[in-house]
């Protein structure tokens, strides 16, 4: 369960989490796609949705990323009956967070949307997709929890089976209840929204499934941690707290943004869901990088090598920032093209491409600035995240405020907050890990 600093090892773990998060992206661009038939409408209102879930999801990542990091800390000390431990108690925890969110969103969701959005029938929208939604949560936390296990015993390829199946599953569903095919009811909406709590719950049911499948069991004996211990779940929430807030600015941030883009009108907020499906696919490969960057620091401190932390999170940004090179490269030469998958409106497209341009542009700075950032995250010195996190979502609404709301600026103007956000928080992670503060955590 030792890990090494080779790019052979840093592929071997990045490439599966990378075509995991890819698989997913698949299954929304269809969604995307699909919704874009129904009219811009229906495409915004997914889009100022999927942003407010995703904060949510980003809540239960917190959770399963500080626990994550434990779990890798332990494998890097080759502890595997404390890994089993921190499974079956996190698994509880993650059932306790995603009911208490449920119940949370049934009183947020229609002061957030029926306050902030301009648009009466886009808010009553909104309030019905989330209150279908949020019923796939508990099985989203849970998988959140047995990925952050694969990842930390260096299993990651078995992401790919769970997303396949997940993604194949919602792309079906989302086909046979957006429009009513085979017999089922055309449910629009809100059957994009049932057909993602299916594939969540066969997510879910194959992450545990091959669990016992591979036997795993015998080597990580989670049957003997079957109590939930209020101890482990103390030490867990005062590693995973901080993330959570962190995540919970980081995307509220966003669900602020996209707000402050409704007011702008229906072409703004479609053109812009459309850019944060492409934003969400380009960046799997970064994203990949980035949490096998987490992974690998803490094992790494784990076995008692906190020289080769640096030198590890340099060697990740520049893989990262080569994949995001390649990738962005590709949609700033055929924006069109891209733009086109999504909705054949000439004038829609037209509208989103120098958007588009912008957001490429700000990636290549992304694939340094969150590889550098998980390195923070894997050192487990959470607080400093969170610190960073709160300045840089600051610089970012100050950005959006003015830009958008104050001046009405032109959406590509808009998107340029990405330039702000992701430039400052490269700093502020820099800054930090040369300063030495992290050596000698605990966790």
């Amino acid at each position: 369960m030792k890990t090494s600093i080779t790019n052979r090892q840093i592929i071997k773990l990045a490439a599966p989490i990378s075509l995991a998060l890819l698989i997913p992206q698949i299954s929304f661009l269809t969604n995307t796609a699909f919704l874009g038939r129904l009219g811009e409408r229906e495409l915004g209102v997914n889009g100022i949705t999927g942003i407010y879930y995703l904060m949510l999801s980003m809540i239960g990542y917190g959770l399963s990323s500080g626990i994550q990091v434990q779990m890798a800390r332990r494998a890097g000390e080759g502890s595997k009956s404390e890994i089993a431990h921190l499974l079956s108690n996190g698994v509880m925890l993650a059932a306790f967070f995603s009911l208490a969110l449920m119940f949370l969103s049934l009183w947020v969701a229609p002061i957030l949307f029926g306050l902030n959005l301009h648009n009466t029938g886009n808010a009553y929208l909104s309030i019905d997709y989330i209150y279908i939604r949020i019923w796939g949560l508990p099985f989203l936390l849970v998988t959140q929890l047995f990925n952050a296990f694969y990842i930390s015993i260096g299993k990651s390829k078995y992401l790919i089976y769970g997303s396949l199946a997940a993604t194949i599953v919602n792309v079906l569903f989302d086909y046979l209840l957006i429009f009513g095919k085979l017999g089922f009811p055309a449910m629009g909406l809100a059957g994009a929204a049932i057909a993602s709590i299916i594939s969540e719950i066969v997510f879910c049911g194959t992450m545990a499934g091959l669990f016992y499948w591979n036997k795993m069991y015998r080597d990580y004996p989670v049957y003997r941690h079957l109590t939930f211990d209020v101890k482990l779940s103390q030490r867990s929430l005062t590693i995973a707290a901080p993330l959570i807030v962190q995540f919970m600015f980081s995307i509220g941030g966003w669900q602020i943004f996209f707000i402050f883009i409704e007011h702008l009108g229906t072409q703004a907020l479609a053109a812009s869901q459309i850019l944060r499906s492409l934003f969400g696919i380009a960046g799997v490969g970064v994203w990949a990088f980035a949490t096998t960057c987490n992974a690998m620091v803490s094992n790494l401190i784990g076995q008692g090598k906190q020289n080769e932390v640096i030198s590890l999170g340099w060697k990740i940004s520049r893989l990262s920032f080569l994949f995001a090179l390649l990738l962005c490269g590709t949609l700033f030469l055929f924006p069109g093209e891209f733009l086109s998958l999504y909705r054949d409106d000439a004038v829609l497209v037209a509208y989103a491409i120098p958007s588009l341009q912008i957001i490429v542009l700000a990636m290549l700075i992304m694939s340094v600035s969150t590889v550098m950032f998980n390195t923070v995250v894997g050192t487990g010195n959470t607080l400093v995240n969170l610190t960073m996190e709160i300045a840089c979502v600051g610089c970012y609404l100050v950005y959006s405020y003015i830009v958008i709301e104050r001046m009405q600026s032109p959406l590509y103007l808009c998107w340029g907050a990405e330039f702000v956000y992701w430039t400052t928080l490269l700093t502020g992670s820099l800054i930090y890990l040369k300063s030495g503060r992290w050596k000698g955590k605990m966790i």
